[in-house]
Parts: structure tokens; sequence; C-alpha cells
């Protein structure tokens, strides 16, 4: 599974995800320098990033920790710890860094889990996060929230935390070609229609991609984007 996180190959299969994986991965490869000791992955689901951290960064515990009714991405990967989404299972002041990939939108209250991340931190942890923006409702009924960078912003600081950077994933042309991946791959349409589609979007996606890269985007009046990654720190 980890394959489809960190070796992301663009093909008519994963037309929907390419752009928000790879737009993960970079924006978690741009801050491994961030992260050492002992992390926390809050809603770890599968530890798809594990080897990728522990490979990449000066972190040597990687600690697992997701929901006690979580849905189950991979039978042989079990979270080291489950908790019942309002007091984690650690001391205070454990945890040197922390990470929560694509989870805090599933969080009926996003800011028990923030407070609860803040307090498991050290003096001077760092916690990075990515919410989607542009995505189809997922893990119903459990599909809760979609961020703006104003609302993240607001939350994370009421929860204790500084120094709150905040990025988005992508603008308008990843966000139409994440669109045209999303229907092409996810809408109600027939097999012949699906894979005629799947082949004929192709081309079109690598020129979106390709004009997503050079793209500047800033969270501004009109703007689309397609998720948001942040990095803060603990006081």
């Amino acid at each position: 599974m980890n394959d489809n996180f960190i070796n992301i190959k663009f093909s008519r299969k994963n037309l929907h995800n390419y752009w928000i994986r790879k737009a993960i991965l970079q924006a978690m490869q741009s801050n491994l320098s961030q992260f050492k000791g002992k992390m926390l992955d809050a809603g770890c689901g599968g530890m798809p990033y594990k080897e990728f951290v522990l490979k990449g960064s000066e972190v040597n515990e990687y600690v697992g920790l997701d929901i006690e009714s979580a849905q189950v991405y991979d039978q042989k990967i079990k979270p080291d710890f489950t908790w019942d989404g309002i007091n984690m299972p650690f001391e205070d002041d454990l945890f040197n860094c922390s990470i929560a990939t694509e989870v805090l939108e599933h969080c009926p209250k996003p800011e028990i889990i923030l407070s609860e991340i803040h307090r498991v931190l050290k003096s001077d942890g760092v916690f990075f996060f990515t919410v989607p923006f542009l995505w189809n409702l997922h893990e119903v009924p459990h599909d809760e929230y979609r961020y703006t960078p104003f609302a993240i912003e607001r939350l994370l600081k009421e929860a204790g935390f500084v120094d709150v950077h905040i990025y988005p994933t992508g603008g308008w042309h990843a966000s139409m070609a994440q669109m045209i991946g999303l229907y092409v791959t996810r809408a109600k349409i027939n097999k012949v229609m699906r894979k005629l589609l799947e082949f004929s979007s192709l081309i079109l996606l690598r020129i979106l991609f390709s004009l997503a890269k050079k793209e500047d985007v800033s969270f501004s009046e009109g703007q689309m984007i397609t998720g948001i990654y942040g990095i803060c720190r603990k006081k």
C-alpha cells in the first residue's frame, strides 16, 4: 500500500489522487528536517509514511495512534495505540513532533484532537498536517469538514499552537485536474465510458499538472484550492 503514497506514478488508475498524493509527499519532504525524536502519527491508518519519515528525518521512534472505530486500510498493519476521541493515552509533553495527514476532516470536534496533540507535544514540538478541500464524500458518515485556511489557522491558534504556517496543495489547474480525475474514476458511469474517459483524459491531465507546477497560489478572493498543509509548533 505504501507504494501508492511514496512511489507515485501517474497512470489511468490514479487520475483522481495522483496530484494530491504527490503534493502531500512533497509537503512532508520539505518539512522532514523539522521532524526528530519521538513522533506521533495521529489518525495513522495504515501508517503509509512511516518508513519515509524514519529514513529521511531524525525521528527515532514512530508511534501510530488511531480512533478505536477507525476504518481498517490494511489488515497487516495495526496502530500502536487506540483512543476514544476524547483523551489520548499519553502523558503530557511526550512527543517531539506529530503529523496528521488527511485526518482532521474526519473529526467531529477538531478542537479536541488539536488540544490533545498540543498537550502531548513537548515544548517547541512541531505539528504537521494536511486536509483536503476539493474531494468527494468519503468514509461516510464520518466525513465531517472541509476547512478553509482561515478556519484551520484559527483552530490551531485556539488550541495553543504558535508559528502557524499554512499553504495550499494546489490551485486552479490542479483543482481542475483533480475534479476530472475524480469524475473519471468515481462517477457512476458505465465501464465502456469510464475506460474511454480514462485514456482520453491522460493528455489533458498531464498538461494541467504541468501548469499546476508553475502556478503561484495564494489564499486570496476567488482562488480555488485542492487542499491545505501546514506546520506549527507548541510554545
